[in-house]
């Protein structure tokens, strides 16, 4: 399985933002179990890469910063 980076700053940033946030929400009991799916994107956000992007030919990584470029 080949995993190239399709993710981009602004995406990573907005994905470890949000993943944090719910899972924090999650810990202090604000929205309930359902918080801890904040980390999905956390992970995805710092691996800079997305499964769902893949299946979906989606990369919003800049074409400058792709591996063998």
């Amino acid at each position: 399985m080949n995993i190239t980076p399709n993710v981009g700053s602004t995406d990573k940033i907005a994905r470890i933002a949000v993943g944090a946030i719910l899972i924090l929400l999650a810990l202090f009991g604000t929205i309930g179990w359902w918080g801890w799916i904040g980390v999905v994107p956390l992970a995805s956000g710092l691996m800079n890469w997305c499964p769902a992007y893949t299946l979906l030919g989606i990369n919003t990584c800049p074409t400058g910063n792709r591996p063998g470029a």
